[in-house]
């Protein structure tokens, strides 16, 4: 499975004080489903927020549907710490649900096992995404007692019956129904997961409580042994790990219509003043433009993607558009969306190197040496058009484009300055560097594209998947450099472009650095087949 560390919210840095933030007006505009509109984010609590985001039901590897779900409410997670919030992040797992049962049958196999093993599957590829943990992470099997007391309190207010040992939300009183999806009540169709059943007293009656059935996991309740609807749950884990009303529920676009109105439905009913202020909704993983599901057959798993494609690729690939954007699945993206991060980190690893023998006297200088005025431009440039694209709406489109660009031109049109300059001079450039290199990384951090490792083992890790995609060996390659060496020297150079030319529609980019010829990855078939 390979080895990652996992980032807690307090290991990343708040590059902004909440208290200049409120002075500075920087003020987060989010898209809310429930208005239609794009609003100022303001807290219930000043200076806290409580996030709920519906997570995966346990019955399978996940897919990369799931994956864009969790890097952009990740990407709000780290940019909310960002700004200086206290952010109570609670995402739940599914681990009791008709799927899972079916397959757990399928497979011979008890359904919670069935379900942890795949919950911390999912941990695996969260990890090796770079999502930070949720502040909670709560399970439906752990909280049947607080489901039955939500139960309970709808049907004390006359919105829920109970009809030989299940339990119906009566949407008839529920006035708002269907105001989240825009579906008119008469519209509406019974819950996705469940069949019409002729014992409910509206069709759109949706399940709270299932009585139980032979060979299925079961808890004891007021109404017989069962066990939970699809939708109650997430009513339940968020009133106890928030409040019945709290700042922002998160999910994918095709949970608005059953789930989330029908927690509104329940939460309303059970809780005086319940309610979310701001709904969120990323936009499907769509392939062949069909919406990417398990039930469809066409989906691409986390762990299918990241054995040829590095975690961090795949990363910026899903926040390539933004997050309320349909975002269509190809090799091609993938293959660009690495070939730019490459570019990123091995720009920032030749400015280390280059850095190396001067850092002794950068820190017996002990700051003196000033910023160019050009580098200050570039940061300031870099800092703004950032924050600018992430406090409208979150939007990580070309992210690392402009003023990030920018930046990287400038630190490789100086790395062959420094030997040339004078000591003021390039002191004063030095001191640049170093402060645009800051700004670069905090950039990646708060996006969520720097890990514990160095520039250097990031880097080693992309070239390994690039082999993995071209299905060479190190050993292969160096012995094609080798050929195309002697092919140059005997003045053989339409067979030196030509293995030039065939690396290249691999992935794989040969460069001549003085006396030398090293490989980098490439976007397959664009790199200069000429010599």
């Amino acid at each position: 499975k390979g080895f990652f560390i996992f980032l807690s919210a307090s290991s990343l840095s708040c590059g902004v004080d909440f208290e200049k933030m409120e002075a500075e007006k920087m003020e987060l505009k989010l898209y809310n489903t429930m208005t239609q509109q794009k609003e100022v984010l303001i807290p219930i609590n000043p200076g806290k927020i409580g996030l709920y985001v519906c997570g995966i039901t346990a019955y399978d590897f996940s897919h990369i549907g799931h994956a864009r779900a969790a890097v952009s409410f990740d990407v709000l997670y780290r940019y909310l710490l960002h700004l200086g919030y206290e952010v109570n992040f609670v995402r739940n797992f599914t681990d009791v649900d008709d799927k899972i049962i079916k397959r757990a049958n399928e497979n011979g196999e008890n359904p919670l096992e069935l379900s942890n093993r795949f919950c911390e599957e999912y941990l695996v590829d969260m990890g090796a995404l770079q999502c930070l943990l949720p502040t909670h992470q709560p399970r439906v099997s752990d909280h049947m007692d607080h489901i039955v007391k939500m139960i309970e309190k709808i049907i004390e207010k006359d919105c829920g019956y109970v009809v030989e040992g299940d339990v119906f939300f009566s949407v008839d009183k529920s006035p708002n129904y269907g105001k989240l999806s825009g579906q008119m009540l008469e519209h509406t169709r019974a819950g996705e997961r469940v069949a019409v059943d002729s014992r409910k007293r509206n069709p759109a009656d949706f399940a709270l409580w299932k009585a139980a059935k032979p060979d299925e996991p079961s808890w004891e309740s007021p109404w017989g042994r069962g066990r939970p609807g699809w939708h109650i749950e997430c009513s339940a884990m968020s009133e106890h790990y928030l409040s019945p009303r709290f700042d922002i529920h998160g999910g994918g676009a095709d949970l608005k219509f059953p789930h989330h109105e029908n927690e509104i439905a329940q939460t309303s009913a059970a809780c005086e003043g319940g309610g979310v202020n701001y709904w969120l909704h990323n936009g499907h993983v769509t392939i062949n433009n069909e919406k990417m599901a398990k039930s469809k057959k066409n989906f691409k798993t986390i762990r299918e993607i990241t054995a040829s494609y590095h975690p961090l690729a795949l990363r910026h690939f899903l926040m390539s558009a933004q997050y309320r954007s349909p975002l269509s699945f190809s090799e091609s993206q993938l293959d660009s969306s690495s070939e730019g991060l490459y570019y990123v980190y091995q720009t920032l690893q030749d400015l280390d190197e280059a850095l190396l023998p001067y850092r002794e006297a950068m820190a017996e200088d002990g700051g003196k040496a000033e910023q160019t005025a050009e580098a200050k431009d570039i940061i300031n440039k870099l800092k703004s058009e950032f924050e600018a694209k992430m406090l409208d709406d979150l939007n990580t489109a070309h992210i690392l484009t402009g003023a990030y660009q920018d930046a990287l031109k400038f630190i490789n049109a100086s790395l062959g300055k420094l030997k040339k300059m004078q000591k003021k001079q390039r002191m004063s450039l030095l001191v640049s560097l170093v402060e645009i290199e800051k700004a670069a990384r905090e950039v990646l951090d708060v996006l969520g594209l720097l890990t514990a490792l160095s520039y250097a083992e990031i880097l080693k890790e992309m070239k390994q998947k690039t082999l993995i995609r071209a299905g060479l060996s190190e050993e292969v390659i160096s012995q094609k450099i080798e050929e195309r060496i002697m092919a140059r020297k005997n003045k053989e150079f339409e067979k030196s472009d030509q293995i030039r030319a065939e690396l290249t529609l691999q992935g794989i980019a040969l460069m001549d650095i003085g006396k030398e010829t090293v490989w980098r990855p490439c976007f397959p078939s664009q790199a200069n087949s000429s010599d």
